[in-house]
């Protein structure tokens, strides 16, 4: 059977009592007019939308030709080698580490932090979580906090923290605008600013699960459906893992920001991370273009996502017999492209903005 590019179910949300600081944008907005089921769409405030991902609780479910639907899992499954590639279908015994989220924050989340693979705190079925952001609105002075101010030391944060007091002038506020993108490597203290909604690529090893560490909530407490409620209780912190792994070492303030960050540089291809666990590019065509922008895609034997945030594109294959069918994807839908089409031409149509993903090496 011939692969090709496939669409993935526009509603794959987490419930809101798993993210109280969700807001409305990716419903009233980047999937407005999108096929959602009812009971996705509760009180149209949505954290979080898993756009590509075999993870067990929230897996994409992909749209099958000729109508009908199958868990992306399976789909890899059933021919792992023309969907990820000879190296990745053995690496990663089948299926992927690539996990591509929508966030919209209403509200700070969180501040987190990841560990390297190797840490000895981790469990069996547990591992790191190599994440990048690609911020597509931001609110006037709203930001993101990345890593510890200069000069703040662990007896600073260890204090704060005991004495229930605020964590945030310990670390750097940087206020952001859309194409902003950031590298957040293992180590690294961060959190997503309130008013701020990003694309969020993710490297989780199939079969275990992305730890995340909370230093800190901001001092919140919930009721039972995820709203603020002083009566109510904290979310669970993880203190001593947070503390173990942070890079107490590493660069601080400004000139760290910089180093993790990669500004829109206004072409319609620009590569923004390659790393040895995720490739991300930003593709566009200008509203005020006259005609469609061409850009090919190497897809370097591997899968590739392709999570569309404004406008619309068309997938076809770029070189070779026997093409396959070219796969339309508007704003707020994602799609997977198998490596065995080794490379594709992506159509956008003026207005359009796109990320597109692969794991790594």
């Amino acid at each position: 059977m011939t692969l090709r590019p496939l669409l993935l179910r526009p509603d794959n949300f987490t419930p809101a009592t798993r993210t109280p600081w969700g807001g409305t944008k990716i419903l009233r907005d980047y999937k407005r007019g999108l096929p959602i089921a009812a009971d996705k769409r509760g009180d149209d405030r949505v954290g979080e939308s898993w756009e590509i991902s075999v993870e067990p609780d929230f897996p994409s479910v992909a749209e099958l030709p000729g109508g009908g639907e199958m868990p992306l899992a399976r789909v890899l499954a059933d021919d792992p080698v023309g969907w990820l590639g000879e190296d990745h279908a053995r690496r990663y015994h089948g299926s992927t580490p690539l996990l591509v989220k929508l966030l919209d924050a209403a509200d700070d989340l969180s501040v987190q932090i990841h560990p390297t693979d190797d840490y000895a705190g981790l469990a069996s079925g547990e591992s790191g979580k190599p994440e990048s952001w690609l911020v597509l609105d931001a609110e006037q002075g709203c930001g993101l906090y990345l890593g510890l101010a200069a000069e703040v030391n662990r007896r600073e944060v260890e204090r704060a923290l005991a004495s229930g007091g605020d964590l945030a002038p310990l670390m750097t506020f940087v206020p952001v605008v859309p194409g902003d993108f950031f590298r957040i490597d293992a180590g690294t203290v961060h959190a997503i600013g309130r008013g701020v909604t990003l694309v969020e690529p993710q490297f989780v090893a199939p079969g275990r699960r992305g730890v995340t560490y909370r230093f800190w909530d901001w001092n919140r407490r919930y009721d039972a459906h995820g709203q603020i409620d002083p009566r109510g209780k904290p979310r669970a912190l993880h203190v001593e893992h947070a503390l173990a792994v942070t890079r107490w070492d590493g660069p601080r303030g400004e000139a760290f920001v910089e180093s993790i960050r990669v500004r829109e540089d206004g072409t319609s291809h620009q590569v923004l991370a390659h790393t040895p666990h995720l490739r991300v590019e930003r593709v566009r065509c200008p509203a005020e273009a006259g005609s469609p922008v061409t850009v090919e895609v190497d897809l370097v034997d591997r899968m590739t996502g392709i999570t569309v945030t404004a406008g619309q594109l068309e997938i076809v294959q770029a070189h070779g017999e026997g093409r396959a069918p070219g796969q339309r994807v508007s704003r707020g839908r994602s799609a997977v492209v198998p490596a065995a089409l080794r490379q594709v031409a992506l159509v956008l149509h003026p207005g359009t903005e796109a990320c597109v993903t692969a794991a790594g090496p």
